[in-house]
């Protein structure tokens, strides 16, 4: 009686089936990302530079975390809640006279703080044994005081805040000549206002 011969598995659609698998699990993957905090770092400079200018220590605002993630805010200790007010009262100041003078600032113009918001330094300075988490809240408080100073002026100039400024001039349905005169306004009020915020190197 004669063998009857085994049929032959058809492996022609195997690579076609292997390719789509492998197409739907490129598609379908996510692929995380690092994420990090946007800080604008200073150009690079290659040659000496003269001595930067003095600093009257009256236009710091000091501003440390403690290994306890203590804060401590001019020296004296502080809750969270309340540092965005008070680095807001610092830039609003005005005590400056004279060139220094704030035309706008609507603070108490005390002679120990700070002459104007051009001149005005938020100096951050963390311990290594400082919780991420709370280091990141009070930045945000930080970053947060000079939007609430932002807002306020960029409301009285043109009738809405710099938040709103900013998202409509990142919305894609604004128009490029809407575009070009929202980033006046927006460089503006950053140039009334500039963000400086200092961190310096944590203590160990």
């Amino acid at each position: 009686m004669a063998r009857r011969s085994s049929p032959e598995v058809n492996a022609g659609s195997m690579a076609d089936i292997a390719f789509l698998l492998l197409i739907f699990f490129l598609v379908t993957t996510t692929i995380e990302t690092d994420k990090g905090i946007s800080r604008k770092l200073p150009p690079w400079q290659d040659e000496e530079q003269p001595d930067p200018p003095k600093i009257k220590q009256r236009n710091i605002f000091t501003v440390v975390l403690n290994s306890n993630n203590d804060l401590l805010v001019e020296d004296e200790e502080m809750e969270l809640k309340d540092l965005r007010q008070a680095a807001f009262e610092f830039l609003d100041n005005g005590g400056g006279a004279g060139s220094e003078a704030c035309s706008f600032c609507q603070g108490a113009g005390s002679v120990e703080s700070s002459v104007n918001p051009q001149k005005a330094i938020i100096s951050l300075q963390n311990n290594r044994g400082t919780e991420y988490g709370t280091y990141i809240a009070v930045q945000n408080e930080l970053v947060a005081a000079y939007n609430m100073l932002r807002n306020r002026e960029a409301k009285r100039l043109y009738g809405a805040t710099f938040t709103e400024l900013e998202a409509q001039y990142n919305d894609p349905k604004t128009g490029e000549g809407r575009k070009e005169s929202l980033k006046e306004k927006i460089e503006a009020i950053k140039d009334m206002i500039p963000q400086k915020l200092s961190e310096a190197e944590p203590k160990g």
